[in-house]
Protein backbone atom coordinates (compact mmCIF):
# COMPACT_ATOMS: atom_id res chain seq x y z
CA UNK A 1 0.00 0.00 0.00
CA UNK A 2 1.47 3.43 -0.92
CA UNK A 3 2.11 5.48 1.75
CA UNK A 4 1.42 9.06 -0.21
CA UNK A 5 -1.29 10.75 0.73
CA UNK A 6 -4.62 10.66 -1.29
CA UNK A 7 -5.53 14.05 -3.31
CA UNK A 8 -8.56 14.07 -0.59
CA UNK A 9 -6.23 13.91 2.22
CA UNK A 10 -3.84 16.52 1.19
CA UNK A 11 -6.92 18.28 0.45
CA UNK A 12 -8.11 18.62 3.51
CA UNK A 13 -4.80 19.22 5.24
CA UNK A 14 -4.65 22.13 2.91
CA UNK A 15 -8.18 23.10 4.55
CA UNK A 16 -7.36 22.52 8.07
CA UNK A 17 -4.07 24.96 7.64
CA UNK A 18 -5.61 27.23 6.00
CA UNK A 19 -8.26 27.37 9.00
CA UNK A 20 -5.81 27.56 11.03
CA UNK A 21 -3.77 30.20 9.66
CA UNK A 22 -6.86 32.69 9.30
CA UNK A 23 -7.63 32.05 12.55
CA UNK A 24 -4.18 32.50 14.21
CA UNK A 25 -3.96 35.69 12.09
CA UNK A 26 -7.62 37.41 13.60
CA UNK A 27 -6.48 36.53 17.18
CA UNK A 28 -3.33 37.78 16.84
CA UNK A 29 -4.45 41.16 15.71
CA UNK A 30 -8.00 41.48 17.41
CA UNK A 31 -7.37 39.20 20.62
CA UNK A 32 -8.30 35.48 21.06
CA UNK A 33 -12.11 36.41 22.62
CA UNK A 34 -12.94 39.07 20.03
CA UNK A 35 -12.70 36.73 17.22
CA UNK A 36 -15.83 34.14 16.32
CA UNK A 37 -16.16 30.61 14.41
CA UNK A 38 -18.07 32.36 12.09
CA UNK A 39 -15.13 35.27 11.19
CA UNK A 40 -12.68 32.22 11.00
CA UNK A 41 -14.50 30.49 8.83
CA UNK A 42 -15.07 33.23 6.56
CA UNK A 43 -11.50 34.59 6.30
CA UNK A 44 -10.78 31.03 5.04
CA UNK A 45 -13.34 30.96 3.01
CA UNK A 46 -15.32 28.14 4.33
CA UNK A 47 -18.77 27.25 5.93
CA UNK A 48 -18.73 27.12 10.31
CA UNK A 49 -20.15 23.73 9.42
CA UNK A 50 -16.79 22.59 7.48
CA UNK A 51 -14.58 24.09 10.27
CA UNK A 52 -16.69 22.62 13.00
CA UNK A 53 -15.65 19.32 10.72
CA UNK A 54 -12.34 19.98 11.24
CA UNK A 55 -12.00 21.91 14.99
CA UNK A 56 -14.91 20.41 17.42
CA UNK A 57 -14.40 23.91 19.64
CA UNK A 58 -12.44 27.52 18.78
CA UNK A 59 -10.05 26.01 20.97
CA UNK A 60 -9.22 23.49 19.32
CA UNK A 61 -7.93 25.46 16.28
CA UNK A 62 -5.06 26.87 18.44
CA UNK A 63 -4.30 23.98 20.43
CA UNK A 64 -4.86 21.18 18.40
CA UNK A 65 -1.30 19.74 15.76
CA UNK A 66 0.03 16.00 14.91
CA UNK A 67 2.85 16.44 17.51
CA UNK A 68 1.81 13.98 20.09
CA UNK A 69 1.28 10.79 17.66
CA UNK A 70 4.76 11.70 15.92
CA UNK A 71 6.90 11.98 19.27
CA UNK A 72 5.24 8.97 21.10
CA UNK A 73 6.35 7.20 17.26
CA UNK A 74 9.72 8.26 18.23
CA UNK A 75 9.94 6.97 21.76
CA UNK A 76 8.40 4.19 20.86
CA UNK A 77 11.55 3.96 18.07
CA UNK A 78 14.17 4.46 20.84
CA UNK A 79 16.42 1.78 22.27
CA UNK A 80 15.34 -0.35 25.15
CA UNK A 81 18.02 0.10 26.93
CA UNK A 82 17.97 4.12 26.83
CA UNK A 83 17.05 5.70 29.89
CA UNK A 84 13.58 6.67 29.79
CA UNK A 85 14.28 10.59 30.44
CA UNK A 86 16.78 10.74 27.67
CA UNK A 87 14.27 8.70 25.33
CA UNK A 88 11.23 11.38 25.56
CA UNK A 89 14.38 14.26 25.43
CA UNK A 90 15.61 12.24 22.13
CA UNK A 91 12.18 12.09 20.86
CA UNK A 92 11.47 16.06 21.03
CA UNK A 93 14.02 16.81 19.77
CA UNK A 94 14.10 15.01 16.53
CA UNK A 95 10.69 16.00 16.72
CA UNK A 96 11.35 19.75 16.95
CA UNK A 97 13.82 19.68 14.37
CA UNK A 98 11.80 18.40 11.27
CA UNK A 99 8.96 21.22 12.11
CA UNK A 100 11.23 24.04 13.65
CA UNK A 101 13.01 25.97 11.13
CA UNK A 102 9.41 25.95 9.11
CA UNK A 103 7.04 26.70 12.10
CA UNK A 104 9.25 28.81 14.60
CA UNK A 105 6.82 32.20 14.47
CA UNK A 106 3.43 29.97 14.36
CA UNK A 107 4.27 28.03 17.05
CA UNK A 108 5.88 31.14 19.26
CA UNK A 109 2.48 32.71 18.12
CA UNK A 110 0.25 30.06 19.21
CA UNK A 111 2.56 29.72 23.08
CA UNK A 112 1.99 33.81 23.23
CA UNK A 113 -1.82 33.41 22.86
CA UNK A 114 -2.38 30.25 25.04
CA UNK A 115 -0.16 31.35 27.81
CA UNK A 116 -2.29 35.11 27.77
CA UNK A 117 -5.58 32.90 27.26
CA UNK A 118 -7.56 31.63 30.82
CA UNK A 119 -9.43 29.41 28.39
CA UNK A 120 -6.53 28.26 26.28
CA UNK A 121 -5.02 27.66 29.22
CA UNK A 122 -7.25 25.41 31.04
CA UNK A 123 -7.82 23.34 27.79
CA UNK A 124 -4.40 23.02 27.35
CA UNK A 125 -3.90 21.54 30.88
CA UNK A 126 -6.46 18.58 29.74
CA UNK A 127 -4.43 18.26 26.54
CA UNK A 128 -1.38 17.75 28.24
CA UNK A 129 -2.86 15.14 30.40
CA UNK A 130 -3.85 13.04 27.59
CA UNK A 131 -0.22 13.99 25.78
CA UNK A 132 1.37 12.11 29.50
CA UNK A 133 -0.51 9.08 28.48
CA UNK A 134 0.31 8.76 25.32
CA UNK A 135 3.80 9.63 26.49
CA UNK A 136 4.07 6.78 28.95
CA UNK A 137 2.67 3.97 27.03
CA UNK A 138 5.19 4.94 24.42
CA UNK A 139 7.84 4.33 26.90
CA UNK A 140 6.32 0.99 28.08
CA UNK A 141 5.90 0.03 24.38
CA UNK A 142 9.48 1.13 23.97
CA UNK A 143 11.32 -0.43 27.26
CA UNK A 144 8.85 -3.16 28.72
CA UNK A 145 6.84 -2.71 31.86
CA UNK A 146 8.55 -2.02 34.97
CA UNK A 147 7.85 -4.17 38.28
CA UNK A 148 5.77 -1.97 39.81
CA UNK A 149 1.97 -0.68 39.49
CA UNK A 150 0.96 -0.68 36.13
CA UNK A 151 2.44 2.21 34.31
CA UNK A 152 3.38 3.64 37.47
CA UNK A 153 6.97 4.77 36.46
CA UNK A 154 6.44 5.55 33.17
CA UNK A 155 3.84 8.05 33.85
CA UNK A 156 5.75 9.57 36.29
CA UNK A 157 8.70 10.37 33.85
CA UNK A 158 6.15 11.63 31.61
CA UNK A 159 4.79 13.74 33.76
CA UNK A 160 8.33 14.99 34.37
CA UNK A 161 9.23 15.51 30.77
CA UNK A 162 6.40 17.33 30.28
CA UNK A 163 7.18 19.72 32.99
CA UNK A 164 10.49 20.39 32.00
CA UNK A 165 9.17 21.13 28.15
CA UNK A 166 6.45 23.50 29.55
CA UNK A 167 9.38 25.50 31.47
CA UNK A 168 11.47 25.27 28.18
CA UNK A 169 8.21 26.72 26.29
CA UNK A 170 7.33 29.37 28.71
CA UNK A 171 10.59 30.68 29.38
CA UNK A 172 11.02 30.38 24.94
CA UNK A 173 7.88 32.60 24.93
CA UNK A 174 8.98 35.42 27.32
CA UNK A 175 12.33 35.47 26.06
CA UNK A 176 11.58 38.47 23.78
CA UNK A 177 13.41 36.61 20.71
CA UNK A 178 16.66 35.88 22.61
CA UNK A 179 16.39 32.23 23.00
CA UNK A 180 15.69 29.66 20.65
CA UNK A 181 13.20 26.95 21.68
CA UNK A 182 15.65 23.49 20.81
CA UNK A 183 18.43 25.35 23.13
CA UNK A 184 16.06 25.81 26.02
CA UNK A 185 14.61 21.97 25.78
CA UNK A 186 18.12 20.63 25.82
CA UNK A 187 18.86 22.69 29.22
CA UNK A 188 16.02 21.49 30.81
CA UNK A 189 16.51 18.04 29.91
CA UNK A 190 20.27 18.21 31.14
CA UNK A 191 19.06 19.94 34.48
CA UNK A 192 16.31 16.92 35.00
CA UNK A 193 19.02 14.39 34.10
CA UNK A 194 21.47 15.66 36.00
CA UNK A 195 19.03 15.17 39.01
CA UNK A 196 17.11 12.28 38.52
CA UNK A 197 18.88 10.27 35.39
CA UNK A 198 22.46 9.76 33.98
CA UNK A 199 21.33 12.06 30.71
CA UNK A 200 24.32 13.79 29.20
CA UNK A 201 23.90 16.66 26.08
Amino acid sequence: MSATPSLRERKKAMTRTAIQKQALRLFLARGYDSVTVEEIAAAARVSHMTFFRYFPTKEDVVLSDEYDALIAGRISARPANEPDIEKVWRAIREGLDLVYAANRDALLARTRLILGSAALRARQWEQQRATERLIAAALVASSGPADDEPGLRARVVAAVCLAAITIAVETWAESNDARELPDLIDQAFVALGNELSPVHG
